[in-house]
C-alpha cells in the first residue's frame, strides 16, 4: 500500500511538465490571436519545451527510478546497520520464545556462547512467561538482575509484516506465523544505585530508655551514681558513634538518636550489642542496668518515623524491656529480650493503675469482662477479681465464656451453684451482644491477653465505647488500638497476681469472699506451676493477701485434680517424646478424648522439665482443626522467642503458639527448623 502511493506520486511528478505544456499551448493560441508575429515566436519556444519534456518523461524516467531505488536500498541498509549497532540490546523472538534475530549489544551482554536459535531463558533466566504481553497494544515489562547489573526489559508483540526483510526471511524459513516478540533491554544499574543510595541516606529515628533507672541508682551515693551515669552515657555515645549517629539526652534516663538507614543492617547483624554492653555494668550486687530501644523506619515523614519509634518503645517496655523493637509500616522486629527480667518490688504502678481502673468503671454504665479463647483458670480468676470491683461499684457486669474446658468447669460450678451470684454472670457471645446493646458507656475489660485476635470473642471489640487491657504476657506485634487503660506487666507471674494487687488499692469498700479468693489463688497456682516458675516476692505477697481473704489451698487442690483418662494421655505423650538436639523434648499429644486438650498439653510440658538434661519442652496437640504448641523452659532457653517465630508468644519460660493447615508432624518439623536456625545464628 505504501509502495503504490509512492509510485503514484512519482508518476504525477514526472507528468507535471507535460501538463504545463498544455497550459503553454493555450497561452500561445491566445497570444497568436493578439499578435501573429509574437505568436509564431512563442510557438517555437513551446515546441522546444514540449520536446524536452517528452524526452525527460520517456527517456530519463528509468534513470530517475533507478536512482530512487538505489537510495532506498542504501537507506534500508543504514537502518539495519543502526539497529544492529544500536547501544540498546534488542532481540526478536518467535512465539516459542526462541531468538531469530539479535543485535550486537544483546549478543555481547546476554547470548555470547549460546547456539544460534537459543531460548530466551538461556540468555536471561529471570525472564518468565508472565512478562510477555498477549495484546499488541500493551507492552510487557520486567526488572531483573544479573550479577551486579540491574536491567529492565520491555517486550512488544508485533506483526511479522512490520519487521525488517531479513527478520521476515528468518521467520519464513522456520515456519513462524504472523506474530513475533520484540524485546528491548535497558540498563538501569545507575538508577537503582541512586535510588538505593537515596534510601540508605534516609534518617531513621530511635529512642533509648534506661529500663530500671530508679532501681539501679537509688541505692547508690552521689559519687557512685555520677560515675555510673557517666559510664552508661559513654558506652551509649561510643556505640552510636560507630554508625555516625546524632545522639541527644532528653532526660536522665531517655535518649534520642538519628542515623542513616544504611547502618540499620549493621546494627541488626551485631544483634544490638549495646544491650549486652549496658547489662554487663554492675550497678550493685543485686541490680543490673538494662536498656530498651525503639526504632521507627520506612515512614514518609520524620514525624511518622518518630511516632513509629515511640510505638516501638511502648512495645519494648510492655514486653519487659532489655530489648530492641523495630517498627515499620507493616512489620515489627524484635531483638534481645532473651534474659529473665528482674522483678520490680515497687507497687506504685499497681496503685496508679488501680485508681485509673476504678475511675473507668465508675464512668461506665455497664461492664463486660473477657479473656482469651479457650479461657483458663488465670483468665477466669482475674475476671472474677475485676467483677468484684465492678460489683462493689454497683455496675452491671458479665463475663464472656464461650467454651468451658474440663479444667475450668469446677471453678465455674462454684459460682453457678452460688446464690450470691447472678445466673447469667457467665455469658456467650450472643448474650454478650444483647447485654452490650448500643455500646454507649459500656466498658470492656480484657484480661490475660493483649492480642485482639486471641480474645474469646473478637467481634465484641468494635461494639463497646472503651477498652481496658490487663495482662502479664509480653506485648507482640498485634495490640489493642487506643485502649482507655493498658496495664501489661511481663514481670508478673499471672493476671490473677496483677488483679490481686489492684484489689488492694481499688477501694476500701471492696471485700473478697472465699470463693473469689480461691479463683484468684488458683489462677496464680496454675500459671506458676504450683509456684515452681515465675514466682517472685510480689507473687507471694499477692498469695498472702488472698489467704487472708479466705483462700483454701486444700479446696483448690481438690478442684483441679486430674482424671484417669487425662493421666493416661500424659503417660503416653511422655513415652512418645522425642529428644531433639539432645536437649529439647518434643512430644505429640493425642488428647482428643480429653475435654481440655490444651490444658493437658501444658501439664505434660511442665512435667517434661523434671527430666534431667531437658532445656525446654514442646508439646503439640490437635484441637478444633488447629495445632496447639505448649512450650516450657526453666532458665536455659527463651521459649517466648521461639514461639514468636511461629506466630505465638507468651513468657520467657512459658509460651505457646497456634498453627493452622498443618499436621502434628508438619508442625513438629517447623519447630525443629526454627530451633536449628536459632542454633546456627547463635541464639541458642
Amino acid at each position: 500500500m505504501t509502495q503504490n502511493k509512492i509510485r503514484g506520486t512519482l508518476r504525477s511528478y514526472l507528468r507535471w511538465p507535460l501538463l504545463l505544456g498544455i497550459l503553454l499551448i493555450v497561452m500561445n493560441i491566445q497570444i497568436f490571436t493578439i499578435n501573429k508575429k509574437a505568436g509564431f515566436i512563442m510557438a517555437v519556444y513551446v515546441l522546444v519545451y514540449l520536446l524536452i519534456a517528452v524526452i525527460l518523461y520517456y527517456f530519463k524516467r528509468g534513470a530517475l527510478l533507478h536512482d530512487l531505488v538505489e537510495y532506498s536500498m542504501r537507506f534500508h541498509v543504514t537502518v539495519n546497520r543502526v539497529a544492529y549497532d544500536l547501544d540498546v540490546p534488542v532481540a526478536i523472538l518467535d512465539p516459542d520464545k526462541r531468538c531469530i534475530w539479535q543485535n550486537k549489544k544483546f549478543h555481547k551482554l546476554f547470548s555470547h556462547g549460546l547456539a544460534k536459535k537459543f531460548h530466551i531463558s538461556d540468555a536471561i533466566p529471570a525472564l518468565d512467561d508472565k512478562a510477555f504481553p498477549s495484546d499488541p497494544d500493551n507492552d510487557g515489562e520486567m526488572h531483573f538482575r544479573i550479577d551486579d547489573m540491574y536491567y529492565k526489559t520491555v517486550i512488544q508483540k508485533v506483526e511479522v509484516e512490520k519487521t525488517p526483510e531479513d527478520i521476515q526471511k528468518n521467520a519464513r524459513e522456520i515456519g513462524i506465523g504472523s506474530t513475533l516478540y520484540a524485546l528491548f533491554v535497558y540498563d538501569e544499574t545507575e538508577i537503582v544505585h541512586c535510588i538505593k543510595e537515596n534510601y540508605d541516606q534516609r534518617l531513621d529515628i530511635g529512642l533509648l530508655y534506661i529500663d530500671n533507672y530508679e532501681d539501679a541508682f537509688s541505692p547508690l551515693d552521689d559519687v557512685r551514681s555520677s560515675l555510673l551515669s557517666l559510664l552508661i552515657d559513654r558506652k551509649i555515645n561510643k556505640y552510636m558513634s560507630r554508625i555516625d549517629a546524632v545522639t541527644r539526652r532528653l532526660e536522665k534516663d531517655k535518649y534520642i538518636f538519628l542515623f542513616q538507614h544504611k547502618f540499620l543492617a549493621e546494627l541488626q547483624a551485631g544483634k544490638f550489642s549495646i544491650l549486652d554492653e549496658i547489662r554487663n555494668i554492675n550497678a550493685s550486687e543485686d541490680t543490673t542496668v538494662t536498656i530498651s530501644i525503639g526504632i521507627g523506619v520506612q515512614a514518609e515523614t520524620y514525624l511518622k518515623r518518630q511516632e513509629y519509634a515511640r510505638s516501638a518503645m511502648d512495645i519494648a517496655l510492655a514486653r519487659g524491656g532489655d530489648q530492641v523493637v523495630i517498627k515499620t509500616k507493616d512489620n515489627v522486629l524484635y531483638y534481645g529480650g532473651k534474659n529473665v527480667q528482674q522483678e520490680r518490688n515497687t507497687r506504685v504502678k499497681a496503685r496508679v493503675k488501680a485508681h485509673a481502673l476504678r475511675e473507668s468503671i465508675q464512668a461506665a454504665s455497664r461492664v463486660i469482662i473477657m479473656g482469651h479463647s479457650l479461657p483458663d483458670v488465670d483468665a477466669i480468676g482475674s475476671a472474677i477479681g475485676i467483677y468484684c470491683i465492678a460489683k462493689a461499684l454497683e455496675k452491671p457486669t458479665r463475663i464472656v465464656v464461650n467454651q468451658v474446658t474440663s479444667s475450668l468447669a469446677p471453678l465455674l460450678k462454684s459460682f453457678q451453684a452460688n446464690k450470691d451470684y447472678p445466673e447469667d454472670l457467665f455469658v456467650k457471645t450472643d448474650e454478650a451482644i444483647d447485654f452490650i446493646g448500643s455500646g454507649q458507656d459500656v466498658l470492656m475489660i480484657i484480661v490475660d491477653v493483649n492480642r485482639p485476635s486471641y480474645t474469646d470473642a473478637p467481634e465484641l471489640l468494635p461494639l463497646v465505647a472503651s477498652t481496658v487491657v490487663i495482662d502479664h504476657h509480653r506485648q507482640a506485634g498485634e495490640y489493642f488500638k487506643n485502649p482507655t487503660l493498658s496495664y501489661i506487666e511481663p514481670f508478673a507471674s499471672s493476671s490473677c497476681e496483677m488483679v490481686a494487687e489492684i484489689l488492694q488499692y481499688a477501694g476500701e469498700e471492696i471485700r473478697l469472699k472465699s470463693v473469689e479468693a480461691d479463683a484468684l489463688y488458683s489462677g496464680i497456682m496454675v500459671d506458676t506451676d504450683n509456684f515452681m516458675a515465675k514466682s517472685g516476692v510480689r507473687t507471694f505477697e499477692a498469695v498472702a493477701f488472698l489467704r487472708r481473704n479466705g483462700a483454701d489451698i486444700l479446696r483448690i487442690r481438690k478442684m483441679f485434680r486430674s482424671d484417669l483418662t487425662e493421666f493416661k494421655v500424659q503417660a503416653q505423650a511422655i513415652q512418645n517424646m522425642e529428644l531433639f538436639m539432645d536437649c529439647f523434648a518434643i512430644a505429640p499429644c493425642n488428647a482428643g478424648e480429653c475435654p481440655s486438650p490444651t490444658v493437658v498439653a501444658a501439664k505434660i510440658a511442665d512435667n517434661l522439665l523434671d527430666l534431667n538434661g531437658i532445656r525446654a519442652s514442646f508439646v503439640l496437640t490437635e484441637f478444633n482443626n488447629k495445632i496447639y504448641i505448649s512450650a516450657r523452659s526453666i532458665d536455659e532457653l527463651n521459649v517466648q522467642v521461639v514461639m514468636e517465630k511461629l506466630g505465638g508468644g507468651g513468657h520467657i519460660s512459658s509460651a505457646g503458639a497456634q498453627l493452622t493447615e498443618c499436621t502434628l508432624a508438619q508442625a513438629a518439623d517447623k519447630l525443629k527448623q526454627i530451633l536449628i536456625k536459632m542454633k546456627e545464628e547463635g541464639d541458642i
